[in-house]
């Protein structure tokens, strides 16, 4: 492994992070906001215990009350007034469930004088949830689309119609309450109405758009279900006003800045990358081996989210197979490294945030006996690159703005 690029990997992957926290975000969105009656705190998504932190640290007693509902090991300690609860994801589970039910009894019988302050991140649609299905067919539903390399915006349009939060109808459960929405967007464009499936914003996808994924992917659904797919989303709502503070491209021009003061010259490919992971892999490194001999330290960065289409058993990411993907691609380079993580410090089911890969990879992992094409094949990337030193560790970050990939030129 070429410790030193890896060291550079590893604080631009910190760094980058720390530059798109949620406290700043959070603390400028109530700037603006006048608050007359009660206020109500309602967060969900992987970073919703950090947004409440830092709501609860600028209102303080102000908020009446407020229920936290996040990932797994993502509460970092109690918060004045606010109930927090831990529940699965990718797919939601009963404490998802339970969460969700305490948000929506802290928010009945409101007044047109109250408001409910939602901090809403990626990572909601899972974890936010009131099923209109049974749970198990709904859990058997997400895990289909997962399975079969759908989009986040597919997953969403069907989750929305088996939902009684998302899509807009949270927000309507808060009427005559005016909801005030800050978003961390984790969706390429900032589509309010897909991020964590849009629970206080109009719905744009409609019950047409519902069923063409549904024959895309060839779904396995109850006659109930597909029932729910004809029924329509709110297309309006006026009780809402929503402020995006934090999106990819930020996480992007942050690691430009950290690549910059480490002498390589930032070029940004896109911040809007959506592809299947290995296949980003092969773009990243083909990039280097044009410009291997450039003579100059480069770094081109690529922010958005790639999907996995599973055909193996393994245990990996989209982000750890976009680095072992590249590995191939830069054997035998000694100046080129690939790595790319999610910002929320979670990769996929793993416990990594994501991958790195360099011009010693390939050789190492054939010295162990393991081809690269295989593991991928298998979708175990996390085994592979863990033998080589190659996961990235982060733990919970307390953000989620997409994910973003580096390739390096020392």
């Amino acid at each position: 492994m070429n410790q030193l690029l890896r060291s550079h990997a590893d604080q631009i992957v910190r760094e980058a992070i720390a530059a798109v926290q949620p406290d700043a975000a959070v603390q400028r969105a109530l700037q603006g906001m006048h608050f007359s009656g009660r206020v109500l705190l309602v967060a969900a998504g992987k970073a919703a215990w950090q947004m409440a932190k830092a709501a609860g640290d600028c209102l303080g007693s102000r908020i009446e009350n407020g229920v936290v509902v996040t990932k797994y090991d993502h509460v970092m300690g109690p918060i004045a007034n606010v109930t927090c609860f831990e529940a699965g994801h990718p797919v939601p589970d009963e404490n998802s469930f339970r969460g969700t039910q305490a948000a929506l009894d802290l928010v009945s019988d409101l007044t047109e004088k109250d408001t409910v302050l939602f901090l809403l991140s990626g990572g909601g649609s899972a974890l936010f949830e009131k099923p209109l299905v049974p749970a198990k067919e709904l859990q058997d539903i997400t895990g289909q689309l997962l399975a079969c390399g759908a989009d986040i915006v597919e997953i969403n349009t069907i989750r929305k119609r088996l939902s009684a939060v998302k899509g807009g109808r949270f927000a309507q459960l808060c009427w005559p309450a005016r909801v005030e929405a800050v978003v961390l967007s984790d969706i390429l464009g900032d589509p309010l109405d897909m991020i964590a499936s849009g629970p206080a914003c109009p719905d744009t996808a409609t019950a047409e758009d519902a069923w063409r994924i549904r024959k895309k992917y060839n779904l396995r659904m109850s006659e109930a279900a597909e029932k729910l797919l004809d029924v329509e989303t709110p297309k309006s709502l006026d009780n809402v006003r929503t402020q995006i503070n934090g999106s990819v491209r930020e996480l992007c021009a942050a690691a430009g800045s950290v690549c910059r003061r480490l002498g390589y010259e930032p070029i940004l490919l896109t911040d809007q990358l959506c592809c299947q992971a290995r296949e980003a892999g092969s773009f990243l490194a083909s990039i280097l081996k044009t410009h291997a001999d450039d003579g100059k330290a480069l770094a081109f960065i690529a922010g958005g989210e790639t999907v996995v289409k599973l055909t193996g058993h393994g245990l990996g990411g989209r982000n750890q197979e976009i680095a072992l993907a590249a590995a191939a691609g830069i054997s035998g380079m000694p100046n080129a490294a690939v790595f790319s993580v999610g910002s929320d410090g979670t990769d996929g089911p793993t416990d990594a945030a994501g991958g790195y890969a360099d011009g010693d990879t390939c050789r190492e992992l054939t010295e162990q006996g393991l081809a690269i094409d295989a593991v991928l094949q298998d979708n175990d990337a996390y085994h592979a690159l863990q033998k080589t030193g190659g996961l990235i560790m982060t733990g919970p970050t307390g953000t989620n703005v997409n994910d973003v990939a580096v390739a390096l030129l020392g």
